[in-house]
């Protein structure tokens, strides 16, 4: 297996791109710098006039117009079949597709819909992309790595090969959803850059100077060309929320043990102190909700042991709506602001992005005070050795199946070979250092009811989740701003705000980098480069506040015209 990897990726690189009908083939594929924004009309071009309509509807627009039987589910899934085709092509996206699977999948719901003149479910006739840490039956799973093509997890005589699909699969099925691809992600999934030995480098479909985000980046520059309407992805640290953020989209990391990741690939399976959590990302706030309350409508705690039972809580929802509607003092709600975590300043763009919120939710009457957690630092410092606890033994074994050569991007964090592993009594007081200082936030969280003005602690964070609107290639250099929330297991969702203008967003003369990791940020801001990309922010609450926070992040959305 090890012999002549470049041969095995070129030839499922192929595969691929040869799955994609005839028909939907671009006879050209143009450069960066002949286009370099391939969303909106440059996608359209290639797509009928009823296609155009069906892929810029989002998830619930769809779901509403199949129940109403005024589109089939054949239509939309060959709609969304096509401009996923058209995606891959242009920014490299997907692993796999199953298109036919995916069109008798549908012909099945419109005979149900047509004999019973109702739906399956909630996700009846809607299509949902999956990154490729989900195993669907007849399917490959190769999560970017050249060593598990052709097997199951890296094991070629494994039973479950074709066969298994994940419990978050059995469940979209059930709940009448069309699955016809997946997605694109790093090999590990440990970077924020998507790029593989098999596919190559996933771009960013606004700017394609710039990546589309990681370890979720196939599923953000998908849903970003609305090649899909909804999709999930992983989140260990960002790999949901910087994708959203780079491609224009909402996206959601619930708290562990909320949504169902039973029977899903993944890197370092085993290491439990900070877990990798499942979430959709979409166009639209309520489309996060649909999926997600839809999931939750199956009662996954049932089929995963580490999933809470906690049914879908309506009345968390309507407390912010009632809230934003109410015209007395009491109709406020509190945020805190971080605007830095003293480790590195976000760069102009997405600084101008926080405050953009800030001034949004202050001018509609709501309190807004400075975040001053608790040092991130050390926070940060718990969180990525967890992801050393095995000396990169597990990743390393995936790249020693073929002998493929490891992105620089991956290279930065484990090495050119594994490295010596933690004890026992390493890892145990790696996991008490967090819990204390998962203590420490939360009594400072607490503490911030003396200052809100309502009596109560602040309702959320407003914080960049990266310092880039999105990075650029090998340069996606400082995590902090995601991963301080993977550590602290809470709630966030991304809102998109603006997107990035060279003419406004520079950094002020004689601005001076507050240290060496500062200093690498400002050094690769280019404001030409960057012109015209997404920037996002998230909103980040307690553990299990995700009815709050979706409902916080689509006023949000609201106030900013979105």
């Amino acid at each position: 297996m090890v012999a002549d990897w470049e041969s095995r990726a070129k030839a499922k690189r192929e595969a691929i791109l040869n799955s994609i009908p005839e028909k939907w083939r671009l006879q050209k594929i143009p450069s960066a710098q002949e286009q370099k924004d391939v969303t909106g009309a440059y996608i359209q071009q290639f797509l009928n006039e009823k296609e155009v309509a069906i892929t810029e509807t989002d998830a619930v627009g769809i779901a509403e117009k199949v129940a109403a039987g005024e589109w089939s589910a054949v239509d939309v899934t060959e709609a969304f079949c096509h401009r996923a085709s058209l995606a891959h092509q242009l920014v490299n996206c997907l692993h796999e597709t199953f298109f036919d699977a995916a069109l008798a999948s549908a012909k099945d719901l419109d005979e149900y819909y047509a004999k019973n003149k109702k739906t399956v479910g909630p996700l009846h006739g809607v299509p949902v992309s999956l990154k490729d840490q989900f195993h669907v039956k007849g399917v490959e799973t190769t999560m970017g790595y050249v060593g598990w093509i052709g097997t199951f997890e890296g094991k070629p005589d494994d039973q479950r090969k074709g066969t298994y699909e994940s419990e978050m699969v059995r469940e979209l099925r059930a709940l009448g959803a069309v699955l016809y691809c997946k997605t694109s992600v790093p090999h590990t999934l440990m970077t924020g850059e998507t790029v593989n030995n098999i596919i190559g480098y996933t771009w960013n479909p606004k700017n394609r100077y710039l990546c589309s985000g990681g370890s979720s980046g196939g599923e953000g520059a998908l849903i970003g060309l609305k090649g899909s309407p909804g999709g999930f992805g992983t989140d260990i640290g960002g790999s949901i929320r910087i994708p959203a953020a780079f491609n224009g989209l909402y996206g959601i990391r619930p708290t562990a043990g909320r949504l169902p990741y039973e029977g899903m690939a993944n890197s370092m399976d085993g290491q439990n102190s900070i877990l990798s959590v499942v979430g959709p990302l979409a166009t639209t706030v309520r489309g996060l909700r649909l999926l997600t309350k839809s999931i939750l409508s199956e009662k996954p705690w049932l089929h995963d042991p580490l999933v809470v039972d906690m049914p879908w809580r309506d009345a968390q929802e309507q407390a912010i709506l009632d809230i934003v509607k109410s015209s007395s003092n009491k109709g406020q709600l509190s945020f805190a602001v971080m605007r830095s975590d003293g480790i590195a300043n976000p760069q102009p763009p997405v600084a101008r992005a926080v405050n953009m919120v800030v001034e949004a939710l202050g001018k509609a009457g709501h309190k807004i005070i400075e975040w001053k957690p608790p040092s991130h630092q050390t926070l940060l410092d718990i969180s990525l050795m967890t992801w050393r606890y095995d000396g990169g033994k597990d990743v390393h074994e995936a790249f020693a199946l073929s002998g493929e050569k490891i992105s620089p991007q991956v290279k930065m964090s484990y090495g050119d070979k594994p490295r010596e592993q933690l004890t026992a009594a390493q890892v145990a007081a790696n996991n008490v250092a967090k819990r204390r200082f998962q203590k420490e936030y939360l009594d400072y969280w607490n503490s911030t009811a003396q200052e809100t003005g309502t009596g109560q602690p602040v309702d959320g964070i407003i914080s960049p989740l990266a310092p880039y609107p999105a990075a650029r290639p090998e340069l996606y250099r400082y995590y902090g701003y995601s991963v301080w929330v993977n550590g602290l297991d809470y709630t966030s969702v991304v809102v998109p705000v603006t997107t990035s203008d060279k003419s406004v967003d520079k950094y002020a003369d004689g601005y001076t980098p507050i240290n060496d990791q500062d200093k690498e940020v400002v050094d690769c801001y280019d404001a030409e480069l960057y012109d015209g990309a997404h920037v996002g922010v998230q909103i980040v609450g307690r553990r299990f506040t995700e009815e709050k926070m979706l409902a916080i992040a689509e006023y949000i959305g609201q106030l900013l015209g979105k």
